[in-house]
């Protein structure tokens, strides 16, 4: 007898890579802009519901659906970035040490380091999305000890910088599927 999940009319799980990229990028877009300050009475803490439900939940179901899709880099990637949005927007109101704080940033770092360094074959995409965000958790991790709020701007336009390059990443992927050609350039 055949189920659903297993018969002949079976449908192969989608690809959850461009959603897990859009969470991604809209969540590393409010979190890089709030950390400019150019959104005039907002900061960081203004997105902790949309680091919360995008970046954490939707990212982990991402990472699930790519384990179950057999993805394994981007299902550990989005699996692994859901945990830290989940656990920073837990700790958006708390107060933390500024060690505490940074190490937490700098240990986050240390994935999104080893994301950039599996990326290096998968194409220029993945490579900056990971790269640009491993400079922007360095950047806030030194910018937290140091108490340097330029070094946090910068760190607030390289988290978005690399968030439009997640968002373009998903958009093109999307376009040109639903398109059947190449619409939007991907390298």
């Amino acid at each position: 007898m055949s189920t659903p999940a297993t018969g002949a009319n079976a449908r192969p799980a989608a690809d959850a890579g461009p959603l897990g990229y859009l969470a991604l990028g809209l969540t590393l877009l409010a979190f890089g802009l709030l950390q400019t300050g150019i959104v005039s009475g907002a900061g960081t803490k203004d997105a902790s519901s949309l680091a919360l439900f995008v970046g954490g939940v939707v990212l982990l179901l991402a990472g699930m659906w790519q384990f179950r899709h057999g993805e394994g880099f981007t299902a550990t990637a989005f699996t692994g970035l859901g945990a830290f949005w989940a656990a920073w927007s837990a700790g958006a109101d708390a107060v933390v040490g500024k060690n505490g704080a940074g190490l937490f940033l700098l240990l986050w770092a240390l994935l999104t380091l080893t994301l950039a360094a599996a990326s290096w074959q998968s194409g220029r995409f993945s490579q900056g999305v990971y790269g640009l965000l491993t400079v922007a958790l360095v950047l806030l991790a030194i910018a937290t000890w140091a108490d340097s709020g330029g070094l946090g701007k910068a760190a607030g336009w390289v988290a978005a910088v690399s968030g439009l390059l997640s968002w373009y990443g998903a958009t093109a992927t999307l376009t040109n599927a639903a398109w059947g050609r190449a619409a939007l350039p991907m390298k």
